[in-house]
């Protein structure tokens, strides 16, 4: 299907603006808790003080007295569920017992949600929610990893995506006969999701129909709803789901959170509309990116050529589910290595269940690879860069040693060190300086899967010349709306502005999470398969027409371009697209197109996004304080349909991989089992004054078997590697290895 990658034209490869800029900046989108319903409830959720134990009593009376306050929804007089006696699990659902929220009396981590006070008002439901009693009795609980390890396990079953590692070759050999070696342990905290949109789900009930449309923040519409109608035993036409507009995900909608169901419990209960939104406080109470304690041992001869990698990792889970995220499956991939041992292990703590987080599993394994690189560069007084092209593999030695569908990592190695002045690196540490300020240059290597999933898309093309393209997809802020609405005008050729794009709701056709980095490779794909279709239709009816211009003329001797259809080489035989729907006599004319993964080309080749990050910092002598200065990334990630939006999705990764380094932290107070930093004053982001000059480049890629449109995710490959390269950068700035993130000024001092 090569014959559907698109060429840049008018708008395919073109920066062309948000397609939902105009509506974002002017407040007229509306989220999830925008949406108004006559006789609105609010319900305001209440959670746990204690991380395990049981509730023994609800003391209401108080509460129930606030005017306003209508009812009081806890295990004790909750609806009675579909959900509590079937074994039901969301699309992103890990394996294990799944949590019910209000499903019994016990506490199973921190922060549950025991309770929904609902009322007439936001502020009469949040009076009563303090005003409510609650008794327990409190159980031991651990939340600490380091002391959990001793009783980690391999997973006994498998998360959709979760691949066991595969070690290979004879690692206790290869690591003996290897003549520099290191050996390291590096740790990396719990990480929270703060996205700027909290989750809300607003529940419209229909009391003539008794039928529902539910706005949520959600990266999957079809998810939430799915879950909607297996948990609560309802009718598929009764539900339906629209997120159009959503503020930031980065993995946090995969699942659906538990607001959703709380919502449409007190909906169900009170047959009533009601709207529940998170605090920021309560964004802290569901899943986060997992904390990781990882060993690894790397192995090189003299010329620096690996001849032995050993990556362990020991990851959080919670009580009920085994959560697992790809972690140093990487360290059998991104380097040439005969001898590879990996291990994954989980531990369990009294934590809600980790969730993934933007390159789930990358983000971590990849900063503990690449820093062990860094070090045995240093072992080998070699320089870090040529360490990885003595290394470069074109084949993937974990998987039968299937090429590359593409890789132009070398190019991406080539063209940001010359853009960085890499060149110019004097290799000792602490040997550069600006004024009192040490400077440091560290460089990482990144990797990511290039997927392409099942989904549909219709277009729908009028005999006013205007087209819609409908799917189920969210667009969690990536520019899914301005890529389509690209792809679209770009196949019939005309203007974007008489494209229309209808997504986020569970009455168009199907599509799966946004998510992974595969959403513009599929539902590209499944836009344009629908687009091809109409100009196929379009031709046929033009070929029937009298004296049509196109009586002699195949298919793929036209194109179309200015509204019209034009054959090639010829362009006085045309016809407009609405002229030929007026003498058709068609007033419509709709098409689906449908994709899903080409399994041959899944099991010849291996498909990955790849990318070279190279990071300036300065770090204050006397106060440790660190500056990142630059960052150059160079990508290789086949077709770039939109280098603004594409950029957008880098600058993004790079800016959170700088925060993995320096700031991100779920601080566990392992006395309380409660994550302390519950807020955005002392959960540290970055704001402006961290972010100094990043600049991305994309290298040319062609690449026909990654997604029949050629194209490859961008939403993770900026993060992935970045991180590392800011923590080589600092020991190369102060000469001090820090392998515990975040790197803070006690590390430096």
């Amino acid at each position: 299907m090569s014959d559907l990658i698109p060429q840049p034209g008018r708008y395919v490869g073109q920066p062309v603006d948000r397609y939902d800029g105009p509506v974002k900046v002017t407040g007229e989108a509306k989220y999830a808790a925008d949406y108004a319903a006559d006789g609105l409830l609010y319900g305001f959720v209440v959670n746990a003080e204690i991380p395990k134990g049981r509730i023994t009593s609800f003391e209401t009376s108080k509460a129930l007295k606030v005017d306003g306050v209508v009812d009081i929804i806890t295990h004790e007089n909750r609806p009675s569920l579909a959900w509590f006696n079937s074994k039901y699990a969301d699309q992103d659902a890990p394996p294990g017992n799944h949590f019910k929220p209000l499903k019994d009396d016990e506490i199973r981590c921190q922060s549950q949600p025991i309770a929904l006070v609902v009322a007439k008002t936001f502020e009469a439901a949040r009076l009563g929610a303090r005003l409510l009693e609650i008794s327990y009795h409190a159980e031991p609980f651990e939340t600490n990893l380091e002391v959990a390890q001793k009783d980690a396990y391999e997973p006994r079953s498998k998360k959709s995506g979760f691949e066991k590692p595969s070690s290979r070759g004879n690692f206790d050999k290869g690591y003996e006969r290897a003549s520099k070696k290191i050996e390291s342990r590096y740790m990396t905290p719990p990480e929270t999701h703060n996205p700027m949109e909290l989750f809300a789900s607003t529940v419209v009930f229909d009391k003539k129909n008794e039928s529902w449309i539910v706005y949520d923040k959600t990266q999957g519409t079809v998810n939430s709803h799915d879950y909607l109608v297996n948990v609560f035993g309802l009718k598929k036409d009764k539900v339906r789901v629209v997120t159009k507009y959503m503020g930031g995900g980065f993995g946090s909608g995969l699942r659906p959170q538990y607001q959703l169901c709380l919502a449409m419990m007190a909906s169900l209960k009170l047959k009533a509309s009601v709207r529940v939104v998170l605090t920021r406080q309560q964004m802290f109470s569901f899943g986060h990116r997992p904390a990781a304690l990882m060993d690894l041992r790397l192995g090189a001869n003299d010329q620096g050529e690996l001849q032995a990698i050993e990556h362990k990792v020991v990851q959080e889970t919670s009580r009920f589910e085994d959560y697992e995220e790809n972690i140093v499956n990487w360290s059998g991939l991104a380097y040439k290595c005969e001898n590879v041992s990996l291990e994954h292990k989980l531990a369990q703590l009294d934590l809600f269940t980790p969730l993934d987080m933007r390159a789930p599993g990358a983000t971590t394994g990849l900063f503990a690879l690449e820093c062990a690189m860094d070090e045995l560069a240093t072992a080998l007084e070699m320089d870090p860069l040529e360490l990885r092209k003595r290394n470069y593999t074109d084949k993937d030695q974990a998987h039968r040693d299937r090429p590359f569908s593409s890789k132009e990592l070398m190019a991406c190695y080539d063209q940001a060190a010359e853009k960085f002045g890499w060149s110019k690196r004097s290799a000792k540490p602490r040997s550069m300086r600006n004024g009192k300020k040490l400077v440091g240059w560290g460089f990482a290597g990144g990797i990511w899967d290039a997927f392409h999933q099942k989904a549909q898309a219709k277009a729908i093309f009028k005999d006013d010349g205007r087209l819609t393209i409908q799917s189920a997809v969210t667009d969690i802020g990536t520019g899914t709306y301005t890529i389509l609405a690209q792809l679209a005008a770009e196949t019939l050729g005309i203007d974007i502005k008489d494209v229309t794009i209808e997504i986020g709701d569970t009455d168009l056709p199907p599509a799966p999470l946004q998510g992974g980095s595969w959403t513009a490779s599929t539902l590209g794909t499944a836009t344009q398969i629908s687009c091809r279709a109409v100009c196929e239709k379009l031709f046929t009816l033009a070929k029937k027409l009298p004296d049509s211009p196109f009586a002699n003329v195949k298919f793929e001797d036209v194109c179309f371009a200015s509204g019209s259809m034009h054959v090639k080489g010829d362009p006085s035989r045309t016809l407009e697209l609405q002229k030929i729907m007026k003498l058709a006599g068609e007033s419509k004319l709709e098409e689906d197109g449908k994709t899903s993964p080409g399994l041959l080309d899944m099991i010849r080749f291996a498909k990955n996004t790849h990318s070279a990050v190279f990071a300036e910092v300065e770090v204050d002598e006397d106060y440790g304080m660190v500056e990142v200065k630059r960052v150059v990334i160079a990508v290789a990630a086949g077709r770039i349909l939109n280098p603004k939006t594409a950029r957008s999705q880098i600058l993004g990764g790079v800016v959170w991989g700088i925060s993995q380094a320096l700031h991100e932290e779920s601080v566990v107070d392992h006395r309380l089992g409660r994550i302390m930093n519950h807020n955005l004053a002392e959960y540290h982001v970055p704001v402006n004054r961290d972010i100094h000059d990043i600049e991305v480049i994309f290298v040319r890629e062609d690449d026909t078997h990654a997604s029949p449109i050629g194209v490859k995710g961008l939403g993770e490959i900026g993060i992935v590697g970045t991180g590392a390269a800011v923590a080589n950068a600092i020991y190369h700035a102060t000469g001090k290895r820090v392998r515990e993130l975040p790197i803070q000024l006690d590390d430096l001092l």
